[in-house]
């Protein structure tokens, strides 16, 4: 290529397309919809792997809540009649008690605990990026493995460690009465990282200079946070109250791990329950019908959730 070739600095160069080119309004319009046609098949095999995956079983979920199928052998059409003896079957009414004890008490410690670390993780401070990498720790590790940790730690080295506490002395895991809080403690322990992203990324949204015109109008400290920093994180944190209760409701693993739902089912979360009886006590399609009325509770619950704490947000 010559000199003379290069376009010069401004010029469109002759493969670039021009006003001319791409041609009339009509022209343009016709690209708009072939671009858009293009896209749509893009998403056809996103939208059947999905139904495939996840749509179709769930259906057939359904189908099977409406039978006496125990997961093998020859079934039939009962009708509504798992439906109402779920609602007279005292253990899914223990296990509703204990999912929703343990759900609301967790997301009210994870929101406060974020809370505190995000505000002390945004302050400036020295080794501020270090101690959100360590803080950030516990959510990369497996549930499992953390549950089984913890649980060694609770029955051995506790019990060792404060031998004048029965509580712990005897072995929390052990206690009907007290065996929810260690897995309380795991859940909040290794959830609250995560929230506190959440809301770190709400804080640094805030600009300094409304925090620089408060302090000159003699706002400090508390009232600061109250009517500054909440109320402008206040999304964030209708997301983390919602993310939390949701995922705090299907608890499955940290049961597993540290009670695997006893002593007796005292720790039996709904989760749990659907899953042993379904896959383990021939129950399958009874507990489909409970998971059935549990995604329905799940659902419920998150809506009306959202709808209060988004009324409270739009109050600010």
């Amino acid at each position: 290529m010559t000199a003379n070739a290069v376009p010069s600095v401004g010029t469109p160069a002759a493969s670039e397309p021009t006003p001319a080119s791409v041609g009339t309004p009509a022209r343009r319009r016709s690209l708009g919809r072939t671009g858009q046609r293009f896209f749509y098949w893009m998403l056809l095999p996103a939208l059947g792997l999905f139904f495939v995956f996840h749509t179709l079983p769930a259906l057939i979920g359904v189908f099977f809540s409406f039978t006496n199928y125990r997961g093998y052998g020859s079934w039939s059409f009962v009708g509504l009649h798992n439906y109402r003896s779920l609602f007279l079957d005292e253990n899914v009414w223990a296990a509703y008690r204990f999912t929703f004890l343990f759900a609301i008490v967790s997301t009210v410690l994870v929101n406060v605990i974020a809370m505190l670390l995000a505000l002390g993780l945004n302050a400036r401070i020295g080794f501020r990026s270090g101690f959100r990498a360590i803080f950030f720790t516990p959510y990369v590790l497996s549930v499992l493995i953390v549950g089984y940790v913890f649980s060694y730690l609770f029955s051995n080295t506790l019990p060792q460690l404060l031998p004048s506490i029965p509580v712990f002395a005897n072995n929390i895991l052990a206690s009907e009465q007290w065996a929810w809080v260690p897995i309380v403690i795991v859940t909040v322990w290794q959830s609250a990282a995560f929230a506190t992203i959440l809301y770190l990324a709400g804080l640094q949204t805030i600009p300094g200079e409304v925090y620089e015109a408060a302090a000159l109008d003699g706002a400090t400290g508390w009232t600061q946070f109250w009517k500054i920093t909440f109320p402008l994180i206040s999304g964030f944190f209708t997301i983390n109250m919602v993310l939390s209760l949701k995922g705090f409701l299907q608890v499955f693993d940290q049961v597993v791990a540290l009670t695997n739902g006893g002593p007796g089912t005292s720790t039996q979360s709904i989760t749990m329950l659907i899953f042993r009886g379904g896959f383990q006590g021939g129950e399958y399609a009874y507990q489909t019908a409970n998971a059935v009325i549990y995604f329905i509770v799940i659902v419920l619950v998150s809506l009306v959730q959202f709808r209060i704490l988004n009324r409270r947000q739009a109050d600010f």
